[in-house]
């Protein structure tokens, strides 16, 4: 622990995206792709060649495969010893933080299947901006526990420098 009045070092817990459950479908479309693509190349009636073939997999390959993979990597969390900073955004970047020692409500939702994947949603509210939503968080019951020890360990330490300050 810093000496009281001294700044702390701002520092990374944990970084992390939503579950990967819902690239499912874009997995089964891209085997399913490759499969029907390999089987009717050389094997289309008369009006098609391949090159029409080979164009609609790449079509498809690219609208129900790529653009679902790149919106998933483009959203992440990141929990540090200050603030949640929650970032998303493929072209533009959008930004959204939540402070530690202003504290905040953890509320956690689990649904059947979210059970099932072991995730759930987690609501941060501090009463005064609009509510952070993290949707889909791996390991829900352990972001949930390392949240509310950040608020408690932040809130200590505003305390603590708030009363070494007064006593001067």
């Amino acid at each position: 622990m810093p000496p009281p009045g001294a700044p702390t070092e701002e520092l990374l817990i944990a970084k992390f995206r939503a579950h990967a459950r819902r690239l499912f479908w874009s997995a089964l479309v891209l085997i399913a792709v490759f499969g029907a693509t390999s089987y009717l190349y050389d094997n289309l009636p008369a009006p098609f060649e391949n090159w029409m073939l080979l164009s609609a997999a790449a079509a498809a390959v690219l609208l129900l495969v790529v653009v679902p993979y790149i919106v998933w990597y483009s959203r992440t969390t990141t929990v540090t010893t200050r603030r949640v900073i929650v970032k998303q955004g493929i072209g533009s970047r959008s930004r959204r933080e939540m402070s530690h020692a202003r504290g905040y409500t953890i509320g956690v939702r689990r649904g059947i299947v979210q059970r099932l994947w072991g995730v759930g949603t987690i609501t941060l509210t501090n009463g005064v901006d609009a509510p952070l939503r993290l949707a889909n968080v791996p390991n829900v019951t352990l972001v949930h526990e390392t949240l509310a020890d950040q608020i408690e360990v932040s809130q200590i330490l505003a305390h603590r420098d708030a009363q070494s300050t007064d006593a001067f």
